[in-house]
């Protein structure tokens, strides 16, 4: 952009450039904004001037945005979102709010934490409504930038690996995150299980038949990471992308499953199962929270935050 026209820039252009970005849609922006569409079409052509690009294409029935335009939107929503923030702070009122936070997580750590995490909704926050989305991915920063959700719970050790990277190159790092907890995982099989009477050897572990919780389907996860340092591997005939379903799945059948061991007490089928010591060493299993800048100074996230600590924390010393 020509520093010319940035002196000269309505910044009303870049309210609407969000907004036809986030919507993909010149009716539906009007509509957001509450202008006509003719006036939506009238900013974007005089934005587009501005930064010397068509910004957005059709084809078809569908608006496509350009390289330029994908570039732009981050910048421009994170500045409009600060813009905001500064001149109309907003105090969040837990008890007046009516609020609607959308988590992603797995269905063991929401097994753990909604329960107590309800509990306070009813006593200091009646109005405020929570959306668990299923967790499909150990790297969820994608949804937490598209706004997909506010805040996603759970193991993300490769995405911390690359922050923890980028941070110590000097980049500057779009997320913010804290300990919930941390726990163990433990070999699960059914109470009459033929390796239940015996000691789980690498070897035994490593004939069975074995059972995995993948978010993305792929038939490898840490376990077998772990495994892979000292050269052995084991069969794994099936994947399902939910805790709930490898107990019931493991509970009856003679596969093997590897689950964390403070879910097991809430899966309801505790009495059909048997726990025993991973044979190998594995590392703890950190379960975080993890959130996008662009909502850190938000009153009410913050709330959300602290809320969701002191529950996590309620949950594990009980």
């Amino acid at each position: 952009m020509n520093p010319n026209h940035f002196k000269t820039l309505d910044l009303n252009l870049l309210r609407v450039f969000d907004e036809v970005m986030s919507e993909r849609s010149l009716t539906r922006a009007a509509h957001k904004l509450s202008i006509t569409q003719p006036a939506v079409s009238n900013a974007l052509r005089r934005f587009r001037e501005a930064v010397g690009d068509d910004l957005i294409k059709r084809n078809g029935q569908e608006m496509v945005p350009t390289p330029r335009a994908l570039a732009l939107w981050p910048a421009v929503r994170e500045a409009l979102r600060q813009l905001q923030l500064v001149l109309t702070p907003s105090t969040f009122e837990p008890s007046a709010a009516n609020t609607t936070f959308i988590l992603t997580m797995a269905d063991a750590t929401a097994a753990e934490l909604m329960p107590r995490l309800i509990e306070v909704l009813d006593q200091e926050a009646p109005g405020v409504s929570i959306r668990v989305v299923p967790l499909v991915t150990r790297d969820p920063r994608r949804l937490l930038s598209d706004e997909a959700a506010d805040m996603a719970i759970g193991y993300f050790p490769a995405a911390f690996a690359d922050l923890t990277a980028r941070a110590q190159a000097g980049e500057a790092v779009a997320f913010a995150h804290q300990r919930l907890y941390s726990g163990e995982y433990v070999c699960v099989m059914r109470r009459d299980h033929p390796l239940a009477q015996v000691p789980l050897s690498l070897d035994l572990f490593c004939a069975a038949r074995h059972l995995l919780v993948s978010f993305s389907g792929r038939p490898f996860g840490f376990i077998d990471e772990a495994l892979s340092q000292f050269g052995r591997d084991r069969r794994i005939v099936l994947t399902v992308n939910q805790f709930f379903t490898a107990g019931k799945v493991v509970a009856n059948s003679n596969l093997l499953t590897v689950l964390p061991r403070h879910f097991v007490n809430v899966t309801g089928i505790a009495d059909q199962l048997v726990l025993r010591d991973l044979p190998f060493p594995v590392p703890p299993v950190h379960v975080d929270a993890l959130w996008h800048h662009h909502v850190h100074r938000e009153s009410a996230h913050q709330w959300l935050r602290e809320t969701i600590k002191t529950v996590a924390q309620t949950a594990f010393l009980t």
